[in-house]
């Protein structure tokens, strides 16, 4: 554990994502880790607009990040980000998504929206998923900024009193998180929040990382996305965020294996070593 890890109140950031809904950790990358991460999406840029208006028609999307370099390895489980995350999540939680999102100039606000809405459970409840987005480009409100509702994490459902109702209400309601590059937000799935517009001639820059509990179906399928062989490569934290692991009692086993088997060189899956000759 390094220095900055070591001193990391992590009890602070929870205790803040709790009240508001969010924190920040002003230092999540140095200028080196942007740097990389500069380097590691470079390749990559300028092959894939938004195909609705929530992906953004002037917004490029570049999803599997996490298998993209080493640095986003690092950067998803990064200790000070799992940390915050061991105290709302149960151990064993997954990585649900990954991806770089580059808002252009002249791409308009997302819709209002939550990231664990499609686990259609009843609200108010605990988050089923957490959201982190890091800032390669400083944020701004006119950049195109994530916008959050602080507090709308402990709405209820539809007709909830305690429920803000209406667009425009709503958006009255919305708080840019302007931070610097290398910053991060670390927010509650059920916090009420959109990608801001971007006013300026300059593209924003950013990643996010969304994480699950353990029983909760990921949005992006990690074990076509990511092949086996590059898996094998990665950490034991970071091939269980993946997937490759059980959680108690059998969840996630392959043929009442353990899914890591599935990672040794040679493995033939079980409904094909035991076909009949």
């Amino acid at each position: 554990m390094d220095k900055s890890t070591a001193r990391f109140d992590a009890d602070g950031h929870a205790a803040e994502i709790r009240e508001r809904g969010f924190t920040v950790i002003p230092d999540f990358m140095d200028a080196a880790a942007i740097r990389a991460v500069r380097e590691g999406l470079a390749p990559y840029m300028g092959q894939h607009r938004g195909r609705n208006a929530f992906e953004g028609f002037s917004t490029e999307r570049i999803y599997t990040l996490v298998a993209r370099g080493k640095v986003f390895e690092d950067l998803t489980e990064e200790p000070r980000v799992l940390a915050i995350l061991d105290r709302f999540l149960q151990p064993g939680y997954l990585l649900t998504a990954s991806q770089s999102i580059q808002i252009l100039p002249g791409e308009a606000a997302q819709d209002l929206h939550t990231d664990d809405g499609f686990y259609r459970q009843p609200r108010p409840r605990p988050p089923i998923s957490m959201t982190v987005i890091a800032a390669v480009d400083a944020f701004t409100a006119e950049n195109g900024a994530t916008e959050v509702i602080p507090g709308s994490h402990l709405w209820g459902d539809l007709g909830d009193s305690v429920r803000a109702t209406g667009d425009e209400t709503m958006e009255s309601q919305l708080v840019p998180m302007e931070m610097p590059a290398g910053a991060c937000l670390v927010m509650a799935g059920t916090c009420v929040h959109r990608g801001g517009a971007n006013h300026t001639e300059r593209p924003r820059l950013a990643f996010t990382n969304q994480y699950c509990e353990p029983w909760g179906r990921t949005q992006e399928n990690f074990f076509l996305g990511v092949p086996p062989e590059q898996a094998r490569t990665m950490s034991p934290r970071l091939q269980t965020l993946l997937g490759y692991d059980i959680w108690a009692p059998f969840m996630g086993m392959v043929t009442s294996l353990h899914p890591r088997r599935a990672l040794e060189p040679g493995w033939i899956p079980p409904v094909v070593a035991q076909r009949p000759r």
